[in-house]
């Protein structure tokens, strides 16, 4: 596997400077948004099957093992307050449970009954897409996933470092990316990590997208929790609606800081109720209300 094996660039890396050793890193790390890129057709179709999914009431699930599954938790979090979607919309499941997030769970990630067991738990539908990710693309926990996905119907994709990888023969949507030798050879949270996360920012990031949660480059769906969201809420139904600040404020707090109502509410001159109404017909696209 080529995530495995020594890097030429840093062979002599432990004899190296502080300045030279990050300037290798920061070389390496440069080839990875090149080699994602490659991949882009496979992640757009992953994105559509994705939403067509959720838009049918299904679920985007992540699972994965060591480092492949804290990215995997990482982006799923995220899209609760970026997005307001409900908690179980989009949810990462990690071998070895939360205490996995902190510590080794040795042999959490060869365990292929866990993996069905989790996702008998959760449980898994055949309404939804489940996203495997292994760096190695061979890992027995995600590998076994996949499996009882496609046995249910599910959508199933998977993200892999090395090409082939068992994982990528096992999905309907294979994401392949060569990210190459790591610096430290053998350390996936580096180079293999980033391709990772860059991949599962593109398909969270993409389905908000899709789903209607942004308008224009806006996060129009900002979850309201806290004074810095507060602020970013009212400036958006600022800019939008081009209202002065005093009242972008009073129509958040009229829309009971739903930034996608305040604007409607403004827009089409309409109360809170209303606004909602025309969302839902729009199936929360803001674009398709106002134009």
């Amino acid at each position: 596997m080529i995530t495995e094996q020594p890097n030429p660039s840093s062979e002599q890396i432990d004899m190296l400077s502080p300045l030279e050793i990050v300037q290798i890193i920061n070389r390496e790390d440069q080839m990875v948004a090149k080699a994602v890129e490659a991949a882009l057709p496979q992640i757009a179709q992953a994105v559509e099957a994705i939403t067509s999914r959720i838009e049918q009431g299904g679920r985007l699930i992540y699972i994965g093992a060591g480092t492949s599954g804290r990215l995997a938790v990482l982006d799923a979090a995220e899209c609760v307050p970026t997005y307001s979607v409900p908690p179980d919309l989009v949810q990462a499941i990690m071998a070895g449970g939360e205490r996995a997030l902190v510590h080794s769970v040795e042999g959490a990630e060869d365990d292929r009954a866990l993996a069905r067991r989790n996702l008998e738990a959760l449980p898994l539908t055949s309404r939804d897409t489940l996203v495997g990710i292994a760096a190695s693309g061979t890992t027995p926990y995600v590998l076994e996933a996949v499996t009882y996905a496609r046995e249910l119907g599910a959508v199933t994709v998977g993200i892999a470092c090395n090409i082939p990888a068992p994982l990528l023969d096992a999905v309907d949507i294979p994401i392949g990316v060569v990210s190459g030798p790591e610096v430290i050879a053998g350390s996936t949270r580096m180079k293999a990590g980033t391709a990772q996360k860059l991949i599962l920012n593109m398909l969270s990031t993409a389905t908000m997208i899709r789903l209607g949660k942004v308008y224009g480059n806006l996060m129009v769906d900002v979850s309201v929790s806290n004074d810095k969201l507060l602020r970013r809420a009212q400036g958006l139904v600022a800019k939008i609606t081009g209202v002065e600040a005093d009242r972008a404020a009073e129509l958040l707090n009229q829309a009971r800081n739903e930034v996608k109502t305040a604007i409607v509410m403004e827009r089409k001159q309409v109360d809170p109720a209303k606004a909602r109404e025309l969302l839902a017909q729009a199936n929360g696209h803001l674009r398709r209300v106002i134009g």
